[in-house]
């Protein structure tokens, strides 16, 4: 660590105890420093997308924090800038590496519930916030704050093209003036459908995830997975087609022989993904130029889904 830059005193005081090393209450001044070569911008997120410009321009890496920042053309600029400039530009999208999505992802590319058609992901709760991540014009709000994980999920779920987008904001129990509710549902060209919500005004909380396959489907929390599955070793014996009349007291839909698998495992993941892991990827990316997991067209395209959902609603930010 060469530097830390920080308004608060304090905070710089902390960090030249802790870390020993120079700082900056101005970033420019930071920026101006021969040492540093790579910025992590952790400020405010309307704060973002100038910060991360006068680094790249200044011939530095940037490692941002989510949100990229908060308009489309932004994001394009800071990829151009990156470029034009031969600096890397890194997005932290840290939840890409959460152990609970690898191994809901790896369940289902192991075909076990059969073909995914839909996907809801959850996280919910109930809460009067009152910080900055409530206030527009500082960048907050749900969509801002956990949205770009769930959106980021959500597109690797669908696995190709979106074709549609639906959503809905609210403002239901934070204090400011930010949303802190919100829907997205993303269609994929392949016709799978993810259903994102995040809430800070739902008292009764759901499963972070929800998956539906053609062959049976999973819950799961942070911690476990709960599946339910057509047993693979059980063939499907012929069924056919009836659209006569059903008989008198015969149980309506013809009740099928199904064998069912029902288990609850850890989440554990063969990857062995972890949230720190983002680290070191970035070391990786830095220092032996591996590509880095999550390209900088992922990480525009989270900021694209994003400007469709708020544009037209009072939440808009233009």
């Amino acid at each position: 660590m060469v530097a830390a830059c920080d308004v608060d005193p304090d905070r710089i005081t902390r960090a030249a105890e802790r870390l020993g090393c120079k700082t900056y209450q101005r970033f420019e001044d930071m920026i101006a420093d021969a040492e540093v070569e790579i910025v992590d911008i952790a400020t405010t997120s309307c704060y973002h997308y100038p910060q991360a410009m006068a680094a790249l321009e200044a011939g530095k890496g940037v490692i941002v924090q989510k949100p990229m920042c908060m308009r489309h053309c932004e994001a394009l600029a800071m990829v151009d800038a990156s470029r034009r400039n031969s600096v890397p530009l890194f997005v932290f999208h840290n939840r890409r590496f959460e152990p609970a999505f690898n191994h809901v992802l790896e369940i289902i590319d192991s075909g076990i519930i059969g073909e995914v058609f839909e996907i809801k992901l959850r996280r919910n709760g109930y809460s009067r916030r009152n910080d900055w991540q409530t206030v527009l014009r500082l960048g907050g709000g749900q969509l801002t704050n956990w949205g770009p994980h769930l959106i980021d999920h959500g597109l690797r779920f669908v696995g190709g093209p979106i074709v549609d987008i639906w959503s809905d904001l609210k403002r239901v129990a934070a204090v400011g003036d930010a949303e802190d509710h919100f829907r997205i549902i993303l269609k994929g060209e392949n016709g799978r459908v993810v259903d994102i919500e995040v809430s800070g005004g739902a008292a009764v909380p759901e499963h972070i995830y929800t998956v539906f396959g053609t062959r049976g489907g999973l819950t799961s929390d942070d911690n476990q997975i709960y599946l339910r599955y057509l047993d693979p070793n059980h063939t499907l014996p012929p069924r056919p087609l009836i659209d006569s009349t059903p008989p008198q007291d015969s149980p309506y839909g013809y009740p099928d022989d199904l064998k069912w698998i029902e288990e609850t495992i850890d989440v554990n993941p063969a990857s062995g993904a972890n949230l720190d892991d983002i680290w070191e990827h970035f070391h990786a990316a830095l220092r032996l130029g591996k590509p880095f997991p999550v390209t900088l067209e992922e990480s525009v395209e989270v900021v694209r889904v994003t400007n469709e959902v708020f544009r037209g609603t009072e939440f808009d930010r233009g």
